[in-house]
């Protein structure tokens, strides 16, 4: 049964990889209708079709949301523009809250997990409470970017979801027109949701030729993990002997050096705080000092002040005692404060002394 639950298991994959190349590859073969919404001061929506190259632009359609279903309902052609197509929605600038952030050019390829971990603060909503997204970064002076952050909750956006899903629209995009600062806007994706493929238009002659492909390759699946699994199952058996006879070779007639071998592989794999602590204070450069230091098992947590907070990523990784180092926690910048409060954690090398 385990077996057939693994073979199950790999189809189902193998679908589902599938379906996502069809749907990818007629996302570009098929042109998706694009369906605009313009969000008014009184909350009514204004909805325009994009027209194909050539033809005339259709007439504009106002409606109100109520439990994510317009009201007065669409007109016929209006929802079957809908049906497979792009909904492109601009939410009004006084519902969404947004505001100016700066971090160190080194942290562009963090701008992800440092914004999130700050949503409680920079909003009043939780990360899974808010729709959020960010303008792409521009670099600023002293070796800073500046991005435009832009937020706002869930309960806006969950009735928007609601009509693309009633309306069967393929995907759902809500943004807002922020502020740079500049006398500039900028367009901030708040959601970009897929609710369906587009693969739904392939013709039925390449959907009968992905079945029949996909029937042939489960088959020779169903076939591959039958004989692996029996293979398997001869070389399990087989280590596990050798692994027994191994065992006895190490013992000796009283025992003695499988106690002497034990106590040296723990020495070996159990880390030293003191030599840990050293291996700290040779990666960290001169203008960083730690304030905080835990070791938790094979994990070593340092918290402190620096003027680089991101390279210190890359100097933890080229110490021979660390690896994985990433940050715990959002790097911060007081206004009392000379440098950055970073939190970095690593997985410490169980080895640290030689095998005498």
């Amino acid at each position: 049964m385990t077996m057939i639950s693994g073979a199950r298991e790999l189809f189902d994959q193998w679908i589902a990889a599938v379906n996502g190349t069809v749907d990818a590859v007629a996302g570009k073969v098929v042109r998706v209708r694009r369906i605009l919404l313009d969000e008014e001061a009184d909350g009514s929506f204004t909805a325009k079709v994009m027209p194909a190259a050539g033809a005339p632009a259709p007439s504009a359609f106002s409606f109100s949301l109520e439990d994510g279903r317009p009201r007065p309902p669409l007109p016929e052609d209006l929802e079957r523009a809908f049906r497979g197509g792009r909904v492109e929605i601009q939410l009004q600038s006084d519902y969404v809250m947004s505001r100016r952030l700066d971090f160190p050019i080194k942290a562009r390829d963090f701008l992800d997990s440092m914004i999130r971990a700050q949503i409680d603060r920079l909003t009043p909503w939780s990360a899974g409470d808010a729709a959020f997204g960010w303008s792409p970064p521009v670099t600023a002076a002293n070796d800073r970017i500046d991005v435009t952050f832009a937020a706002t909750s869930k309960l806006k956006v969950d009735p928007l979801l609601q009509l693309g899903q009633a309306l069967n629209a393929a995907s759902v995009e809500v943004y807002a027109m922020v502020s740079t600062g500049d006398e500039s806007q900028a367009r901030v994706t708040l959601l970009d949701r897929p609710l369906r493929g587009t693969a739904v238009y392939v013709p039925f002659l390449l959907r009968a030729i992905l079945i029949a492909l996909g029937v042939a390759a489960a088959a020779s699946l169903l076939i591959g993990v039958y004989l692996g699994g029996s293979l398997r199952s001869d070389l399990e058996d087989m280590q596990r002997q050798i692994s027994q006879r191994r065992t006895a070779l190490r013992l000796d007639s009283n025992g003695a050096a499988s106690g002497f071998g034990l106590l040296a592989k723990r020495k070996q794999t159990t880390p030293s705080s003191v030599v840990v602590l050293e291996a700290v204070s040779r990666a960290l450069p001169d203008s960083t000092y730690a304030t905080e230091l835990r070791i938790e098992g094979d994990k070593v947590q340092v918290i402190g002040m620096t003027q680089d907070a991101p390279s210190l990523i890359r100097l933890m990784e080229q110490s021979p005692q660390f690896t994985r180092a990433t940050f715990f926690a959002p790097t911060t910048r007081s206004a009392g404060e000379a440098g950055e409060r970073f939190h970095i954690e690593a997985h410490i090398t169980p080895y640290f002394g030689s095998g005498s």
